[in-house]
């Protein structure tokens, strides 16, 4: 790679270089997560009492984001650990490098250091339909393979940050209803001639981040003699974000990765665009710990409301310039719900 493409490739708010920076910052940040207290009043999720694993188990599960609970306004245990802390305010893992979804803005000085983005709008609309107050928030880095653990860990409430809903991680922790409809896509240099997911790639080396469904889905396809021939599906990277820095260093030639996603960082960077259409359909929902059932309903409850008052006008501000007019991303999903066992 020329050092001209790589000056080029770091133009714009603050440079792809600084967003490097934060997602080193971030897995620091999510490495030294303080261990939650159970069942008190300072960071645990919910206390002894709750009922354990009442989200839809993933057995015979193929719609996945239709295996939610009902909305419900009702506090629980789960809610009332939270409103009980001395520092009351809701934990919430995010991403603080992902343009337009989760990002501190350098170049906007009314935003200072604040975080802002279209996950960043829906959890100020959580906070304050739980708390009262848009801003009762303490956010939390959390690196894309380190999502479910900081979950599962009590590290977090929740985790709002562009995390697909699939049958394998309802195994793991609870979603609330979906809150945007993606898909798959492939990103690659303006001039590479990769054309898409397809005979294009072969020969080339495909990055996609740790516990992403992008990686899984190239691993499948990699194993089952799907992928084009020749083609490389590199060891995955912590941070979705890493797999551009190294298509922009040369070391990857192309990077899977949500087309949601992938259109703010063709945004950022001139050199790359996506490359043919979305090969998957997926859905992004909040995800919580399994059991925090009363958490999981009341965020159900937000989005409900969030789809009559909230959801197009933030969509609109972050999301529409980069991924156009007609894309089947620009309404919130339909809800369809399950009763609670």
């Amino acid at each position: 790679m020329t050092a001209r493409r790589l000056r080029a490739s770091l133009r714009g708010w603050g440079g792809v270089g600084a967003m490097a920076l934060a997602c080193a910052t971030a897995l620091i940040l999510a490495l030294m997560l303080p261990d939650s207290a159970r069942g008190n009043g300072d960071t645990g999720t919910g206390g002894p009492g709750l009922a354990r694993g009442t989200q839809a188990r993933a057995a015979g599960c193929t719609d996945p984001q239709n295996r939610s609970l009902t909305p419900s306004s009702a506090d629980g245990t789960t809610i009332e650990a939270i409103k009980n802390r001395k520092d009351r305010r809701l934990i919430v893992g995010v991403d603080q490098n992902s343009y337009h979804w989760g990002y501190r803005d350098p170049n906007d000085p009314a935003a200072g250091s604040d975080l802002e983005g279209f996950d960043i709008d829906l959890v100020h609309a959580i906070a304050k339909a739980i708390l009262g107050d848009a801003n009762a928030v303490q956010f939390r880095a959390i690196p894309t393979s380190q999502r479910i653990p900081a979950i599962q860990g009590g590290k977090v409430d929740m985790v709002v940050r562009t995390m697909s809903i699939t049958c394998d991680r309802l195994r793991q922790v609870a979603f609330s209803a979906p809150y945007f409809k993606t898909g798959q896509q492939v990103l690659a240099p303006v001039k590479s001639g990769i054309t898409g997911y397809d005979k294009s790639l072969a020969g080339k080396t495909i990055c996609s981040a740790a516990k992403s469904t992008a990686y899984e889905r190239l691993a499948a396809d990699r194993d089952a003699g799907k992928l084009a021939p020749g083609a490389v599906v590199a060891p995955p990277v912590p941070n979705q974000l890493d797999c551009l820095v190294r298509l922009q260093l040369g070391e990857a030639d192309a990077v899977v990765t949500d087309g949601a996603l992938a259109a703010s960082q063709a945004a950022q960077d001139p050199t790359v665009e996506l490359k043919g259409g979305t090969f998957t359909t997926e859905y992004y929902g909040v995800a919580m710990k399994q059991g925090s059932d009363d958490l999981v309903r009341r965020v159900n409850r937000v989005l409900a409301d969030y789809r009559k008052d909230g959801w197009q006008q933030s969509y609109d501000k972050w999301l529409a310039p980069t991924l156009g007019p007609d894309s089947p991303s620009g309404n919130l999903p339909v809800a369809q719900y399950r009763q609670p066992a």
